[in-house]
């Protein structure tokens, strides 16, 4: 077993008298790709919202790296080492691609604010940092020479991979995808997969992504948990998953695409 990276521990909250998660405990470990997966209505997003400090949990506590983050605002979790996407992609549509990877790298840098106003010689340093690091991460991403387009004009399935970019720019140790694939036909699928992978091993972080695409879900990931009813009710590898008969309840046989179900 490699050392964990991500650790959440008993993790419950209600929204006024609904239950939306109870207990939930799961790990990622350090450069592994982990799924999180489970019917609608299962509790996915939440998970995300908690982790990111969008939500305050009742009870329970989230580790990176050993240290709780309970109590961090988002930008804090951020900085720490946890960037996400979202399942509807947010953008700043009237900015540059390039742009809108360099606007997730500001906190990374500091400069007087001298430098900044008259273009001083610490902000030029910075600005020139930043350009190349965002060619390099449009490069990773399969959106090499589209620096200069406007994020509006990329195609759907571009502008996911402009999401997970700009993600990338903080510098994350856990990377978080929220439904990845989902809008993309099928050769856009098999790209993703292959970023994906390629982003863990020459970056060297972990992944916990949601999808409700089985195959992309079989073929990525490492290890997988399973929630239901906000419930972890099965957790393993996936030949143990997809095997498991509270799973395949859980999906009714049909939305495992085809998977064993």
């Amino acid at each position: 077993m490699r050392p964990i990276v991500l650790q959440v521990e008993d993790l419950t909250i209600h929204f006024g008298g609904i239950q939306a998660l109870e207990a939930v405990s799961f790990y990622v470990e350090e450069n592994r790709i982990a799924g999180l997966i489970g019917p609608n209505g299962a509790g996915k997003t939440t998970v995300f919202n908690l982790l990111t400090g969008v939500y305050a949990p009742d009870r329970g506590d989230i580790y990176l790296d050993g240290r709780s983050l309970l109590g961090k605002k988002t930008y804090q979790r951020c900085q720490a080492g946890l960037a996400r996407t979202f399942q509807n992609i947010r953008l700043f549509k009237d900015m540059t691609v390039e742009e809108n990877v360099t606007a997730a790298m500001v906190a990374q840098y500091s400069y007087p604010l001298v430098s900044g106003l008259f273009r001083g010689k610490g902000y030029r340093r910075d600005e020139k940092d930043a350009a190349m690091r965002a060619e390099e991460l449009l490069e990773l991403t399969g959106l090499a020479g589209s620096g200069h387009l406007m994020a509006r004009q990329l195609p759907y399935g571009q502008q996911r991979k402009l999401e997970i970019a700009r993600a990338l720019a903080t510098r994350p140790q856990v990377l978080l995808l929220d439904e990845p694939a989902a809008g993309m036909n099928p050769a856009e699928t098999s790209e993703l997969k292959d970023m994906i992978r390629m982003i863990r091993d020459r970056l060297s972080i972990s992944v916990l992504l949601i999808e409700h695409d089985m195959n992309v879900v079989m073929d990525l990931c490492e290890y997988i948990f399973v929630l239901d009813y906000g419930r972890i009710i099965c957790r393993g590898q996936c030949q143990h998953v997809q095997n498991d008969p509270k799973v395949i309840e859980a999906y009714l046989g049909g939305e495992m695409n085809g998977v064993h179900a």
